[in-house]
């Protein structure tokens, strides 16, 4: 599914938080979003999940208005929010089924997807596990698998590494790309942690509400003159 957003203006009061931003993902593809804190990141999700009301510009899901068909859109997206937001005193599999009876999945038919995520993630022997008995790493991959319930196409995961160590952080970075490779899941993964971003990436890189960069990594580093992406970062937006 395409996703095209269309000159995103928001502000807070007098404060402009996003400026003009557009950009269209590709289906079947990793994004990363890249800013540092502050950048605007989490407003874009705001608007993309609509918590946050379009104020200026339009956004597309396979050719359909977030502003005039909202539900259809909504039905495409799935998300892992920068907070924690698992019910930590029910089981794995209770946060699952609870989240696909929103989406008005059956009993059974929650069960059945819900297990097959869970073992793609190698959690199903933690189904019935009280959620807060796991680790940091293991809680993100159970939100992954719950925002996967109702088989959206699009994937969104706003700073999902917030609080992992470094081994976990990569886990579950190289675990969502294969979901692009193998589910042509289209993913937009915000982060300001330039190691979670590769050179063949897809990059978007946001600061002080501009997109100052859109466009695979290497190419953003040829145009800009710069030796790897790190580099790019610190070149636009002052960040290390």
């Amino acid at each position: 599914m395409t996703i095209e957003a269309r000159s995103l203006g928001f502000r807070y009061g007098d404060k402009p938080i996003l400026r003009e931003v557009s950009f269209t993902l590709t289906p079947g593809r990793f994004h990363a979003l890249l800013g540092p804190n502050g950048a605007g990141k989490s407003t874009l999700f705001g608007l993309l999940t609509r918590l946050l009301a379009l104020q200026q510009g339009d956004i597309l899901m396979a050719g359909q208005s977030l502003k005039k068909q909202p539900a259809d859109a909504m039905r495409q997206i799935g998300v892992v929010f920068q907070q924690n937001a698992l019910d930590l005193d029910l089981t794995v599999r209770q946060n699952l089924q609870y989240h696909a009876a929103l989406h008005g999945l059956s009993r059974k038919e929650a069960r059945k997807r819900g297990d097959r995520e869970l073992e793609r993630f190698h959690l199903l022997e933690r189904a019935n596990d009280v959620v807060r008995q796991l680790n940091g790493g293991h809680r993100r991959r159970v939100e992954i698998a719950r925002a996967l319930l109702h088989e959206p196409t699009l994937l969104l995961l706003d700073e999902p590494t917030v609080g992992l160590d470094v081994a976990s952080r990569k886990a579950l970075n190289d675990h969502v790309r294969t979901l692009c490779e193998h589910d042509r899941l289209t993913v937009l993964w915000a982060t300001h942690l330039i190691e979670e971003v590769r050179e063949d990436d897809q990059v978007l890189i946001l600061h002080q509400g501009q997109l100052l960069a859109n466009g695979a990594g290497h190419a953003i580093c040829e145009a800009e003159g710069t030796r790897d992406l790190a580099e790019t970062f610190h070149s636009l937006t002052g960040a290390g």
